[in-house]
C-alpha cells in the first residue's frame, strides 16, 4: 500500500473511556511512517444501535473508513451486517475486526489468537486443564473457544444462566468440554487451574468492582487472567496476587489482537514493541 494514503480506523463500543486503542494504533502508524487516525465511535446499546453500526459498515464500504474494531457490547451485533465472516469469526460467533476485501465487508476475530498467545505466558496452554470463565459475552466466546480448541475443560459462569448455557453448547466439535454454572461462588468448582474474567467488573472508572468475593479463596496454584487492562491491576488481580496466585491482565491480548488487525488493514508488519510502549505510558 502507498505510504501517502491517509488511513481512518476506529473502535466501536460502549463504554470507551477506558480504551487504550487510539494510542496503540497511532503509535503503530507512526512507527510504520503511515498517515492516519484512530477514532472512538461510542454507540450505546439500544434500539438505534443497529442503524449506527450499519452506518459504520457503509463508511467502510465507501472508503471513508479503512477498518474498525468492535468491542463490548457489539461483537455479536455486527454479525448480520457484514458480507462475509472468516472461519474463526464464524466459528466463534463474534467479530472484533472489520475490513474490506475485494469489495466485500469481512468480519474477523483476532481476539482468539490474541488471547491464546498471551495466555501462554501465564499457564501451560498445551497441557489441557480445567478453567472457570466468568461472563458469557463476546469476549468470553473468544476465550472459551481458544481454550476448548486446546482441549481444556471449561466451565462458564454468568448472571444469565441461559447465556452461559448457550455458550457452553456453541462449540460441540471442539476437543474440549464446556458446561455452564450460575454466577454463585457457592456453586463454583474447587479444582480449576485457571480463572478468566471476561466481565467488565473492575474496569475503569468503576475500579472497585470485583467478580470474585475477597472472602472466597481460589484453588491452590490457580492462575488468574483478567481481560481488563485499565486499570493495569484490577481488584480481582490484586486480591489474587496477595494470596500468591500468578496473575495477568488483558494488555498482552489487547496488543496482539490490535497488531493482527493492523496487519490486516495496512498489509504492514505490526510494530508490537512500539504499540506496547504506547499502551504502558
Amino acid at each position: 500500500m502507498e505510504n501517502s494514503r491517509l488511513y481512518h480506523f476506529g473502535l466501536i463500543g460502549y463504554p470507551l473511556e477506558h480504551s487504550l486503542s487510539p494510542q496503540i494504533h497511532h503509535a503503530a502508524l507512526r512507527a510504520c511512517c503511515l498517515e492516519g487516525e484512530y477514532h472512538l465511535f461510542l454507540i450505546p446499546p439500544g434500539p438505534e444501535a443497529q442503524v449506527l453500526l450499519a452506518e459504520k459498515v457503509t463508511a467502510l464500504r465507501e472508503g471513508r473508513l479503512q477498518g474498525f474494531n468492535v468491542t463490548i457490547p457489539h461483537k455479536q451485533n455486527l454479525l448480520p451486517l457484514v458480507d462475509e465472516l472468516t472461519a474463526t469469526a464464524s466459528e466463534v460467533g463474534a467479530v472484533n475486526t472489520v475490513f474490506l476485501r475485494d469489495g466485500k465487508v469481512v468480519g474477523e476475530n483476532t481476539d482468539v489468537p490474541g488471547f491464546y498467545a498471551d495466555l501462554q505466558g501465564l499457564v501451560h496452554t498445551d497441557t489441557p486443564q480445567r478453567a472457570l470463565v466468568l461472563g458469557a459475552g463476546g469476549s468470553a466466546r473468544a476465550a472459551v473457544y481458544a481454550l476448548l480448541r486446546a482441549g481444556w475443560d471449561v466451565q462458564i459462569a454468568a448472571r444469565r444462566l441461559e447465556q452461559a448455557q448457550a455458550l457452553a453448547g456453541a462449540f460441540p466439535r471442539l476437543p474440549g468440554r464446556a458446561s455452564a454454572l450460575p454466577f454463585d461462588l457457592l456453586e463454583f468448582p474447587k479444582n480449576f487451574a485457571l480463572l478468566v474474567n471476561t466481565t467488565p467488573l473492575g474496569m475503569y472508572p468503576k475500579v472497585d468492582g470485583c467478580p470474585w468475593s475477597e472472602i472466597a479463596p481460589l484453588p491452590e496454584g490457580c492462575a488468574v487472567y483478567d481481560l481488563i487492562y485499565n486499570p493495569p491491576e484490577t481488584r480481582l488481580m490484586q486480591n489474587a496476587r496477595i494470596s500468591g496466585h500468578p496473575v495477568r491482565n488483558g494488555l498482552g491480548m489487547l496488543i496482539e489482537q490490535a497488531a493482527l488487525a493492523f496487519e490486516i488493514w495496512t498489509g504492514k508488519s505490526a510494530p508490537r514493541q512500539a504499540m506496547r510502549a504506547a499502551a504502558e505510558q
